[in-house]
């Protein structure tokens, strides 16, 4: 299973009771046999020309109302987050997986290398971070960053954590002790994950890539908006929803007015940044009428 695929659904398959657990199960493996069995979904589904979170959507669009929470949101991220052409083989392994844990009551995870072993944790971290509100965010940060420090200082915590060999829940038993109450219920289950999931010798490294994790995964919750004119709550609320769509997040506005934009409105969220402002479109406008540009039109024109 991808490793980002295998951390989302044990967040999200472990946190549920036995009779939910079979309901997921028997949805997930449904949604299994209809992909296969519709050459028209499953096309569209491996389509590569279709962006990763059209994908979702298409999968969201399909099930919305029809399943349970779990299953709905482990198959749109299964869809979003598979490359194209493996999204069928994503909703077979999860199927299977579910199956498993319903009947045998295990999940088991595999001994990944460095990487895939950080990216099951990623995962594992989206299932939890989805569901808080973005405030929480530094905290969460700011408590794993600590407790990083923590285990990189205390040389026989270190030892103990980082020795593969040792009693997982030995392991698990000191993580829950010495954080238990003290922490964030998301920074204790990220930090019990990531001796659960991730790679044994690299703790502290898996804890140091959850922080910058949480601090990105912040930045895409948040959209920090410049208009021109204020914004009334109708406006406000189709951009959460349009963005919400574009990102598969819950996102929250921090609108700022900017008169100097002239008109239009600027959308910064994460790496992405829309620029929809009268001032944008003078800038072109402005650069395309430029000596340099007319001058090489007049070349290139054909009398």
């Amino acid at each position: 299973m991808l490793p980002k695929l295998e951390g989302y659904a044990a967040a999200r398959l472990g946190s549920l009771d036995a009779a939910a657990l079979a309901t997921v199960a028997s949805e997930l493996a449904a949604l299994e046999q209809t992909v296969l069995g519709q050459a028209d979904l499953r096309g569209v589904l491996t389509d590569t020309s279709i962006a990763d979170a059209s994908r979702g959507l298409i999968v969201l669009d399909l099930l919305q109302g029809k399943v349970h929470d779990v299953t709905l949101r482990i198959a749109v991220y299964a869809a979003s987050k598979a490359p194209a052409q493996e999204v069928p083989h994503a909703l077979a392994e999860v199927a299977f997986a579910a199956r498993e844990l319903s009947q045998l009551g295990t999940f088991p995870l595999e001994g990944l290398g460095l990487m895939a072993s950080r990216q099951r944790v990623g995962g594992y971290a989206d299932a939890m971070l989805d569901d808080i509100d973005t405030q929480n965010f530094d905290e969460i940060e700011d408590e794993l960053f600590r407790w990083a420090r923590t285990v990189e200082g205390n040389l026989e915590l270190r030892r103990l954590l980082l020795d593969r060999d040792a009693d997982l829940e030995s392991r698990l038993e000191t993580v829950q002790a010495l954080l238990g109450a003290k922490v964030d219920h998301v920074t204790l289950a990220l930090a019990r994950f990531v001796i659960e999931g991730g790679r044994a010798r690299d703790v502290v490294g898996t804890l140091d890539f959850l922080v910058d994790y949480v601090a990105r995964a912040r930045d895409w919750r948040v959209a920090r908006v410049h208009t021109a004119r204020p914004l009334d709550e109708q406006s406000q609320a189709d951009l959460v929803a349009a963005l919400t769509t574009l990102t598969g997040k819950n996102v929250e506005l921090q609108v700022a007015d900017s008169p100097e934009l002239l008109g239009g409105i600027l959308v910064e969220i994460g790496d992405l940044r829309l620029d929809a402002t009268t001032r944008a479109r003078l800038g072109a406008l402005r650069d395309a009428v430029s000596p340099g540009h007319l001058y090489e039109s007049s070349l290139n024109r054909i009398d």
